[in-house]
């Protein structure tokens, strides 16, 4: 019984040194990261195109139904135009929310690279932290792209 007593002490005091080994933590600025990023930004600036060229689609359709001689006309046009909005949005915002995933992992794994390359085995994000880390901000905007 002392021997087995024995034992569970040493592998608590044991675990205990495994527990408390000294852990690097990192923090980062993700938003600042992003707001740097320049896919994100080319990402931005392509969609507010997309959006313009939706919207002058959506006046030349309006500028045709209002042509049209008969109610009818107007209300069958009126019905095509509408469908080939939604399809043309619906397009449009999968597209971009395909991208924009594709750039969030794309920025993810630049912060698990940089922090790994430092010797960093955690990694949080700044805003959640009050005091403590080393902020690797500024490394990883170096190598997002």
């Amino acid at each position: 019984m002392k021997k087995t007593l024995s034992l569970v002490l040493t592998a608590l005091i044991l675990g205990t040194g495994v527990v408390m080994a000294e852990q690097k933590i990192a923090v980062v600025d993700v938003p600042a990261v992003v707001a740097k990023s320049a896919q994100v930004q080319a990402l931005k600036k392509e969609q507010q195109t997309k959006m313009q060229d939706l919207e002058k689609w959506l006046k030349t359709a309006q500028a045709d139904v209002e042509k049209q001689k008969t109610q009818e006309g107007k209300d069958k046009l009126l019905k095509k135009y509408n469908a080939d909005f939604a399809k043309k949005k619906e397009t449009i915002a999968k597209d971009y929310q395909a991208r924009l995933q594709a750039v969030d992992k794309s920025i993810t794994e630049t912060i698990s690279t940089t922090a790994r390359a430092k010797g960093y085995n955690m990694v949080i994000s700044k805003g959640v932290v009050v005091f403590g880390g080393d902020d690797i901000t500024a490394d990883v905007q170096k190598v997002v792209k």
